[in-house]
């Protein structure tokens, strides 16, 4: 089998209401998908958010690949991540990590195999928490109380909201309001996305705790491991880190500095399928969870794989208004919580191109 073409499709469509976090305002939802066609008729799915950038890149790898096994995708990582050319970190690694996704869809795909399963099955559902907790216009604390209750009852034992985009007496009065609506059986989690210097980082963290938080996210920028050491070490709230990190490498740095708990390795980030299995390999040589950051179409099955897999990041409607019309399928919360990886031959789950080819861009 050979590798005959590499296409890219990319999507994007208007969110109800923006959406923003404590640095950043989402507007619109981005989708993009790599096409790996090969001459036996068989095709992998990669995913990724698209861009000039990403389709550049895809574009200049594209006479790598052709002709090649899709199975060999350690050599074909290889002749991707070239850093003096293509790689290290950024967007172009975002595209290599698209194209890996691809060739890993296309060699389950060919083993006959759902993808977690091939990469070890470890589990057959996976512990998940509901995201969202976004600062919103007209969304006050009634409002913020209301979506919490509402995951709760869609069946979320876990549920995480943004923090750092407001004065922290007020960030610390909204995670009140949410232990408050789920109660104390309910996991809370926060998430700053890089917003605060570790000072005030401590000072978030000392005057939570109270309320039970099972992480605090990205609480300080990505590159600030000593930030996220002092943090660690002053407070009892275990630190989670990495959805903006890359590559084995970047986690050995955060291993080294003792930066975090937790990693929030994003495969469609970090190089892939082909990176994730390292970076989760060297976690669990130091006794380390992962918890992928990102939608759940491709980490369901990473999560269920390893044996360190901590928790699945769910996306539901309210912040996306093609839910549930991205794919053909669609992936659900299970009545104790968790969700179930697709049993179809690869990620298993098939592009609904109806629904969405009025929002192609690319």
């Amino acid at each position: 089998m050979r590798i005959t073409a590499v296409i890219t499709e990319e999507y994007r469509w208007s969110r109800v209401r923006p959406i923003t976090n404590g640095l950043h305002t989402y507007h619109d939802v981005e989708f993009a998908v790599v096409r790996i066609q090969t001459d036996e008729g068989v095709e992998g799915i990669g995913l990724g958010k698209g861009g000039s950038i990403w389709r550049s890149t895809i574009a200049r790898l594209e006479p790598l690949l052709i002709g090649e096994d899709p199975v060999n995708t350690e050599r074909l990582w290889a002749k991707m991540w070239v850093p003096k050319l293509i790689g290290r970190r950024g967007l172009t690694t975002h595209a290599i990590s698209s194209v890996d996704i691809g060739l890993w869809d296309l060699r389950a795909k060919l083993a006959n195999m759902p993808l977690y399963k091939l990469l070890g099955g470890f589990r057959d559902a996976v512990p998940t928490y509901v995201a969202g907790g976004y600062y919103e216009d007209g969304k006050g604390l009634k409002e913020l109380a209301a979506e919490m209750e509402e995951n709760v009852r869609l069946g979320a034992r876990a549920v995480k909201m943004k923090v750092g985009g407001l004065p922290i007496a007020k960030d610390v009065e909204r995670v009140r309001v949410v232990r408050d609506a789920v109660g104390s059986d309910v996991k809370v989690l926060v998430d700053a996305n890089c917003a605060y210097r570790w000072y005030d980082a401590v000072q978030v963290a000392r005057r939570i705790e109270d309320y039970d938080i099972f992480w605090f996210e990205e609480p300080v920028a990505p590159d600030d491991y000593d930030g996220h050491r002092k943090l660690c070490q002053a407070t009892t709230i275990p630190i989670a880190t990495g959805e903006n990190e890359y590559t084995r490498y970047g986690f050995r740095d955060l291993i080294k500095h003792d930066a975090a708990a937790i990693f929030n390795a994003d495969a469609k980030v970090l190089g892939g399928v082909t990176e994730f299995m390292k970076v989760a390999a060297l976690a669990q040589a130091h006794n380390l969870d992962i918890a992928p950051h990102g939608s759940q179409d491709i980490h369901v099955h990473l999560v269920a794989a390893i044996s360190n897999g901590l928790i699945l990041e769910f996306y539901r409607g309210n912040v996306d208004p093609m839910w549930g019309k991205i794919y053909e399928e669609t992936i659900q919360i299970n009545a104790d919580g968790t969700v179930s990886p697709p049993q179809a031959p690869g990620i298993g789950l098939r592009l609904n191109h109806e629904a969405l080819k009025e929002y192609r861009v690319a």
